[in-house]
């Protein structure tokens, strides 16, 4: 990573393994050279150092396991040595008792148990549940790498609950080794409306070329790859929080990402927009010490959606959208509220046809009024022109993506020395 002003470092003990750091001040915006992060929500308080030498793991059973929910700051401990068996008897002797958590993840309501299991004679595959109360709330599908299809599951070496893309859901990290390789495999949470349960899906390029780069492979270092180690709420300044995003999107996809720092909303702080051009954009704010996703790869450039405009400093977002060829149209307004959310502030539906028997769509015998008619809604409500027009905020201009990911890190640099 870059360093944006001088270093410093901290002590922290972890789950697993237990790191001293030598200290190294600080001042302004500055990126740690720490080398070690607390686990997400577990860390060691009593270990056995002898195994961590030899293999970076610990399996000592008499150790203390703190959950810290970074999202809801709750806390929960547990004695993990003397619950192991009253484990296996609550869950089967199938599971994994040492790698059995009660957590609370953001796609749930109230403590949970993230419960993995070996395979066996009815499932020969490594299987993972979420399970409340008795009841499985979700089955987390396993993966394996294409290239280890034809080995053996062999153990599951780590497992840590954090928020990894910036999107305020809890995500999971898995260390496992099917022979004798060992990968990671990253799994997005994500909540449904409604109160429905949510849903983790896995992030196979991610988890790729996480397996890849990092060396060791474990929890500490792949936060120590995507973030330098640092919570979200952790990041000195923006520039630091927006190199681990631009880090992380370059892992995500395999499509060549692109950048532009934009001025959204009225502070002198920058939002970064990313994406991959013609196809999908991101956008993301800092406040604080912490990344806000504002917007989550959102599709455009086909299906009528010809992508999404902003008026510098005015946080507004407007994007248009078509139908039926163009027959119906969509013109929507977005501006960052009070919880740092992007809302949707009005959707203005169009119909350049005549909708004579009011089907919301345009029927053949309807296709004749096709450009010599116009009336729009808001709400479903009749809209006059000069009602429409009042949700504009200016001049609007797309969000191009300009800069590759050094180019975006060179101008990081610069503006940190300003």
């Amino acid at each position: 990573m870059m360093k944006y002003g001088r270093n410093r470092g901290m002590l922290t003990v972890f789950a697993f393994f237990m790191f001293s750091m030598f200290s190294m001040l600080f001042s302004g915006c500055a990126i740690s050279e720490r080398e070690s992060v607390d686990m997400g929500e577990v860390k060691m308080e009593e270990v056995s150092s002898q195994k961590m030498e030899q293999t970076g793991e610990v399996s000592d059973k008499d150790i203390k396991l703190e959950f810290l929910q970074e999202d809801t700051g709750v806390e929960d401990t547990q004695e993990a040595g003397s619950d192991f068996d009253e484990i296996k008897k609550q869950f089967g002797e199938n599971c994994i008792s040492d790698q059995t958590f009660e957590v609370e993840l953001s796609e749930f309501q109230g403590k949970v148990y993230f419960v993995p299991f070996l395979p066996s004679s009815q499932d020969g595959e490594f299987s993972m549940q979420i399970i409340q109360d008795g009841e499985v709330l979700e089955e987390i599908r396993a993966y394996v790498p294409e290239r280890l299809k034809e080995e053996s599951f062999k153990s599951l070496d780590a497992v840590s609950f954090y928020d990894v893309n910036y999107d305020g859901n809890t995500d999971l990290v898995l260390i496992e080794t099917y022979g004798n390789f060992m990968f990671t495999a990253v799994y997005y949470g994500g909540s449904l409306e409604d109160g429905q349960n949510g849903y983790f899906n896995i992030q196979e390029q991610l988890s790729e070329n996480l397996s890849n780069q990092v060396e060791p492979l474990s929890i500490p270092k792949i936060r120590e790859c995507l973030s330098n180690g640092k919570k979200n709420g952790e990041f000195s300044c923006y520039q630091e929080a927006f190199e681990a995003v631009a880090k992380l999107c370059e892992l995500e996809s395999e499509d060549r990402q692109k950048f532009s720092l934009i001025y959204f909303d009225e502070d002198e702080i920058p939002e970064l927009a990313t994406g991959v051009l013609g196809y999908s954009a991101s956008l993301y704010l800092y406040r604080d010490g912490k990344v806000y996703m504002l917007m989550d790869r959102w599709p455009y450039g086909a299906m009528g959606n010809t992508g999404y405009e902003y008026v510098p400093r005015k946080n507004s977002l407007r994007n248009e959208n078509s139908d039926f060829a163009g027959a119906i149209h969509y013109t929507t307004y977005m501006s960052v509220g009070s919880r740092l959310t992007l809302d949707i502030v009005a959707e203005i539906e169009t119909f350049l046809f005549d909708d004579v028997n009011q089907n919301g769509i345009p029927d053949e015998d309807e296709m004749e009024s096709l450009g010599n008619y116009s009336v729009s809604y808001i709400d479903g409500k009749k809209a006059a022109d000069e009602e429409c027009q009042a949700y504009q905020a200016g001049e609007y201009e797309f969000m191009d993506l300009t800069m590759g990911f050094e180019e975006l890190l060179e101008k990081l640099q610069e503006k940190a020395q300003e």
